[in-house]
């Protein structure tokens, strides 16, 4: 008898296994034997039980009903066998981007994206309206941006007292540029440039804001040139929503600028990469330039995988490294460029415009150190916070260089960086980092996804791996740095999107491998919900509860002015403050760029009170210790302190 034919007709097809329910099963396990050491621990047990009465739950609590719920949720479209064809909306959500670029829903939903986002970070600025920013960078930017908006690049120090204005992350230094001095923002220049035309404004932050809708908006159309219309707009309604993105969208940080250069970076590159065309090169070099001038490092961190390959296709036009990267292009002008110069050209409108950013960047740095090779940034961090040096053993190594004008309190909180510490770092950077853009469960998910599923070059797509690489490169970048970050995570905010982007690929294949829509769309539905809405006491909002981290020193803040206001009366005066060497979070020495006006804040050092007097002669000078939150007044003829107390909010 022959043997049965494999293609027969009475062939039994093997039952397909569901890899799916498979990660959301581990993500289950895994979430749980996470919280076991915890639950040994008798005094963390009471600790937690302790939270959860007053609506302090885990991260991971939500999650869990709908998690143990995977087996029989994903039974259910078999046993529905509702197969409902959408047709034309189906077809395009599956649509990649083409030479067609821009049809009638593609703009609809642009604007519709860019609406939405404006609305989400417009609510969370809302919570802050009237308060001064939060920390100690936030005034440094605002410096920056105030000095460019004179057209200077600094100005000079105090002639009166220079040291009492010594303000953090602000170069304040008399013997730079004498007889003038240099006062100016130790931060790289973007960040400023993009602020100029809000600066001014009832809403400082509304360029920030303005930044996050950039932001969405292009995450849409990089979704759509890495695979399809569906994961673009996935991925820009999750970065709309996610609360990490639109607490910052209201933070005067480097963040929000540096994502719209490297949003539009990638955007260009995946786009010259499938059309060939210079100008998209020239646009993602001009847009890396501008991400270079706010954030050296993230720039480079998030560019430097991508750059090696192309650099490496450009010098030695090997076929290999086109296959890798899929930078064979569509058009026929760009596959028929394999000879050097003709690579050269592709090299120069990407390059061109990176080089005039360094340029840009070097003149900057020579206008404030006199050097273009030693940068505001590196200058500070030398004299004034020495043990904050970046590297390994950064105490060790600053302690050999502390000098006269190290800010001694905030100089020490700095810890010595070991590889304990750094692995420590790293992994609290990649919590924080999936805990405030969409949650740790979904994001787990989406690595163990991306880790364990095989996927085919066509549902991969050649671009996913300049986002995955990114991920990966902007963490090394930072594994030599001793602080985790704001809210743990701020050095690698700028994966945020790239994270999104990732989670939106992953759902959008398990619905289509599976079909479990459902499932997929409840699990998302319920990390927006955990991030956005408070539904006490199971959980509190990560949106409320991040709101409510960042209301806590605006109010600190808005009420040192409110009692400064009240006790000068109307006259100009000179707040000396004394600061707090147990909390170095807050720091009230804050003044404008021009350090004029009726209010001036200084940090006092137990200088002499009569010669601060003689020196400011038309000041009333008042004192605020930190430490006991307690105001006095200085008399007009002692120069000490009177012994009664002014009044404190």
């Amino acid at each position: 008898m022959p043997p049965v034919s494999p293609d027969s007709s009475n062939t039994t097809a093997a039952p397909k296994r569901d890899p799916w329910l498979i990660i959301w099963l581990l993500v289950c396990v895994v979430t749980l034997l996470a919280e076991v050491p915890r639950w040994l621990n008798p005094a963390l047990r009471q600790e937690i039980l302790a939270g959860w009465l007053s609506g302090r739950s885990p991260d991971w609590l939500p999650f869990l009903p709908w998690l143990l719920l995977a087996p029989v949720i994903s039974m259910l479209p078999q046993l529905i066998r509702q197969r409902r064809r959408w047709s034309a909306a189906h077809e395009w959500l599956s649509r990649s981007a083409s030479n067609r670029e821009v049809d009638g829903p593609t703009l609809v939903l642009s604007l519709l994206l860019a609406a939405l986002a404006w609305w989400g970070t417009v609510r969370v600025g809302d919570e802050f309206s009237g308060l001064p920013p939060a920390y100690h960078d936030e005034y440094s930017y605002v410096i920056q941006a105030q000095t460019l908006r004179a057209g200077r690049t600094s100005y000079p120090v105090s002639p009166r007292q220079p040291q009492l204005f010594d303000q953090i992350h602000v170069l304040n230094e008399p013997d730079i540029a004498p007889p003038t001095g240099v006062f100016a923002s130790r931060y790289f220049p973007g960040t400023g440039l993009w602020m100029l035309p809000f600066i001014r404004s009832a809403t400082p932050a509304a360029g920030h804001q303005l930044a996050q809708v950039l932001l969405v908006v292009g995450v849409f159309w990089i979704g759509r040139e890495l695979t399809s219309n569906a994961v673009g707009l996935l991925a820009a309604v999750l970065t709309a929503v996610s609360p990490g993105l639109l607490l910052f969208s209201n933070l005067l940080l480097a963040h929000h600028p540096t994502l719209v250069g490297l949003t539009l970076f990638i955007w260009m590159l995946l786009r010259a990469r499938r059309t060939g065309n210079l100008w998209s090169y020239g646009m993602a070099g001009a847009s890396l330039g501008f991400a270079t001038l706010c954030r050296p490092m993230t720039a480079a961190g998030c560019s430097l995988p991508v750059g090696l390959v192309f650099a490496c296709w450009w010098l030695t036009g090997h076929q290999r490294f086109g296959i890798w990267t899929g930078w064979q292009h569509q058009s026929s002008a760009a596959t028929a460029a394999p000879n050097f110069v003709s690579r050269s050209t592709y090299a120069l409108a990407l390059g061109a415009p990176l080089v005039i950013a360094f340029l840009g960047m070097l003149w900057y740095q020579h206008s404030i150190t006199g050097s273009p090779f030693v940068s505001p940034y590196q200058l500070y961090t030398d004299r004034y916070t020495p043990r904050h040096v970046y590297g390994f053993n950064n105490v060790t190594r600053g302690e050999q260089h502390l000098g006269p004008k190290v800010l001694d309190n905030y100089d020490r909180w700095a810890e010595n960086l070991t590889p304990t510490l750094a692995i420590k770092n790293v992994w609290a950077r990649l919590l924080n980092s999936w805990r405030w853009t969409l949650g740790i469960v979904p994001c787990l998910a989406t690595a163990l996804t991306w880790l364990l599923i095989r996927r085919s070059p066509a549902e991969q797509g050649h671009g996913w791996w300049i986002v995955v690489s990114a991920i990966v490169s902007l963490h090394l970048v930072h594994v030599p740095y001793w602080f985790s970050g704001i809210m743990g995570w701020h050095y690698v905010f700028e994966s945020a999107p790239l994270w999104l982007l990732l989670v939106a690929q992953a759902s959008v294949l398990a619905i289509g491998k599976s079909g479990q829509r459902l499932w997929i769309g409840g699990l998302l539905c319920l990390s927006v919900a955990v991030n956005l809405w408070t539904f006490a006491p199971v959980w509190p909002a990560r949106l409320d509860v991040g709101i409510a981290e960042l209301q806590y020193p605006r109010e600190r803040y808005a009420r040192f002015r409110e009692t400064v206001e009240q006790a000068r009366r109307g006259q100009s005066v000179l707040v000396l403050v004394k600061a707090d060497p147990a909390d170095r979070s807050m720091d009230y020495v804050t003044n404008s760029a021009e350090r004029q006006g009726p209010v001036l804040v200084g940090r006092w050092r137990d200088e002499n009170l009569d010669r601060i007097r003689q020196d400011f002669p038309d000041r009333q000078l008042l004192i605020f210790d930190a430490a006991s939150n307690e105001w006095s007044q200085a008399e007009p003829r002692t120069g000490r302190p009177s012994s009664s107390k002014l009044p404190s909010n």
